[in-house]
């Protein structure tokens, strides 16, 4: 079976509002979801409330938190709907049944998970190899719509650096031309 028919024939859609939470850091949740419409962000809490963002979400991605989900933990973040979007939402217990019994499901599972890993891998070698205005040309290059559609608050926490900086990076590139 495709992943594709795997979404058809077990997924739940699911409407969120923009603002709304799919789901808490500290809750426990046994699905992944696959953004079908809109933008969600993914995002941490430090115990005194401080937010630092993990990534934004986009259609066609996969998300989830593996913790919760393989491990049975709770959930290390929080994702909430930066629009109104669409998502299906599949119980990962089913999926790993499911995978165990279709090699081509299984492969095609994988390969979801794959591009997670390397999207999380990407984000941590930018974040650990390149300056702070290295990060902003490069989500200009790689993702402007997210500049469009983002706060630019949300812009500086996925930068990790505060919104003063992040005018200032704006400005000296706006001044370059």
């Amino acid at each position: 079976m495709p992943f594709s028919e795997l979404i058809k024939l077990k997924g739940q859609q699911l409407h969120f509002v923009g603002g709304d939470h799919v789901f808490h850091q500290g809750d426990k949740n046994g699905f992944v979801y696959v953004l079908i419409e809109g933008l969600l962000k993914a995002y941490y809490l430090s115990h005194d409330g401080e937010e630092t963002i993990k990534s934004f979400i986009q259609p066609g991605e996969l998300i989830g938190s593996l913790t919760s989900v393989y491990m049975k933990e709770t959930c290390s973040f929080s994702l909430v709907c930066l629009q109104d979007s669409s998502l299906v939402q599949l119980d990962f217990d089913e999926i790993q049944r499911l995978v165990q019994k279709d090699l081509r499901l299984a492969n095609e599972f994988i390969e979801q998970l794959l591009k997670f890993g390397m999207k999380k891998e990407q984000r941590e070698k930018d974040f650990l190899t390149l300056s702070a205005e290295q990060r902003y040309q490069l989500l200009m290059e790689t993702s402007s719509s997210l500049l469009e559609s983002v706060r630019q608050k949300d812009i500086a926490r996925y930068l990790g650096i505060t919104p003063v900086a992040l005018s200032r990076i704006r400005r000296r590139l706006n001044s370059k031309g």
